[in-house]
């Protein structure tokens, strides 16, 4: 085990921080190692893609339970002592808490931020130590110590993160089977009722998740999680290789589905929008950076999607606190509660319990209709751009962030309004 350190540090991954592997000859060497494994990425992908597209159709989608869908992440070298305070406030009721291998040392300290929290559920996504990823032994005795410590408190894990991007440590699908594996004997052992998450690949890169998905290793995920970011095209709605969100969703629920080694239920881990003006805090360049306001509308209409796709169990949002893609800003010792701070909250008021009963995508705006305590709501926006709708009575017009008013018409835009008071 490591010495013990004076503080603990979270594995971002937006940051540059020196325990990544930036040595360019050892990436390479370490690729060619992979080759075979790389080779069975491409191929499996090439039949598995195909048949998954084919059943699509044949999926049934589910009942999502709105008091389930709604996380957020939060780190404990983001304000710990203010966090707790701040769930409280937004009305979060699941957190996702990463706790890096690397920092083994300092266990007791994220247990007591966890104990901290009060909410409903926590998910501990365990983050792989780059420099020690194929230690068998020592990664035995690490996930014992995890579940024997953290499973008083949490019931479901996140094994590992991100890994299609080498820098991380992983340099194929082949070893993070065999990291995974690892952690799922240690369950199987002597942690049976722990649930286990895998295999959080990041972006639309399906092709690693299929090797994930089908392989011969024995091991089993109670669930998929995905770092699903759809920020380099922009709004959410906007289509990559001609599919939308919801199109990228049901494609993951498919291939899940028809996996051996998972259930089908879809939890998004991570995803987020880059700030601008938050340099060198933003995790890519200022050109595909957006402001604070447009930040806000497209968090909010990325739940909507996800949760109308009725194919994700959850989306936990990344995250709470951070300079550069946060619902808060706390750089200079203070904090600044961004319009995505309100947003989120008027979201979870409106929506967190809420029945979804439909979802219809008009010619000029999108539409969700919700019941919540007897009442109806419609959810409107559109992408990116305006409509005038009129309505045959006066309605209540919730804004993004929270503020009331009434009219019987509405100019919608990409800020998603909340009606209620529509009548037939």
């Amino acid at each position: 085990m490591p010495n013990k350190i004076d503080k603990p540090f979270l594995w971002d991954s937006y940051s540059d921080q020196p325990y990544q592997i930036k040595d360019r000859d050892f990436k390479k060497a370490a690729r060619k190692k992979e080759a075979k494994s790389l080779l069975f990425t491409f191929l499996s992908s090439l039949f598995i893609f195909p048949l998954a597209l084919i059943f699509l159709p044949l999926f049934k989608k589910k009942e999502i339970d709105t008091e389930q869908f709604f996380g957020m992440s939060v780190n404990l070298d983001k304000e710990p002592e203010l966090t707790p305070e701040l769930v409280k406030e937004l009305g979060l009721n699941h957190l996702l808490v990463r706790f890096p291998l690397n920092d083994i040392a300092n266990i007791q300290m994220y247990l007591d931020f966890i104990k901290r929290l009060d909410c409903t559920s926590v998910l501990l996504n365990v983050m792989q130590d780059p420099h020690h990823i194929s230690d068998q032994t020592l990664l035995k005795e690490q996930f014992d110590l995890v579940f024997k410590n953290f499973s008083p408190y949490v019931s479901l894990f996140q094994i590992g993160t991100t890994i299609n991007r080498s820098k991380w440590g992983f340099f194929s699908v082949h070893q993070y089977l065999k990291f995974y594996q690892s952690a799922y004997k240690v369950k199987m052992a002597s942690y049976p009722e722990l649930k286990l998450l895998g295999p959080s690949v990041i972006d639309f890169e399906y092709h690693y998740l299929i090797h994930a998905l089908f392989n011969t290793f024995s091991l089993r995920y109670d669930g998929v999680s995905a770092l699903l970011y759809v920020d380099r095209r922009g709004a959410p709605e906007n289509t990559q290789m001609g599919m939308d969100l919801i199109s990228k969703i049901h494609l993951l629920y498919g291939l899940a589905t028809i996996s051996p080694k998972s259930s089908n239920d879809i939890i998004i881990t991570e995803t987020n929008w880059p700030l601008s003006a938050t340099a060198p805090y933003a995790p890519t360049s200022e050109h595909e950076c957006i402001d604070e306001e447009l930040y806000a509308s497209y968090m909010v209409r990325y739940y909507l999607l996800a949760l109308c796709s009725t194919m994700v169990k959850s989306v936990y949002w990344h995250q709470l606190i951070a300079p550069g893609y946060g619902l808060i800003d706390n750089r200079d010792g203070k904090i600044i509660k961004r319009p995505a701070y309100r947003a989120f909250a008027t979201m979870l008021k409106e929506l967190q319990g809420a029945k979804i009963l439909s979802f219809v995508q008009h010619k000029e705006f999108y539409e969700i209709i919700a019941q919540q305590n007897d009442e109806t709501i419609n959810v409107l926006w559109c992408n990116d751009k305006t409509f005038e709708l009129t309505f045959n009575n006066e309605v209540s017009i919730l804004s993004r962030d929270g503020e009331m008013t009434h009219n019987n018409c509405v100019l919608l835009s990409g800020s998603p309004v909340y009606i209620r008071g529509i009548n037939a």
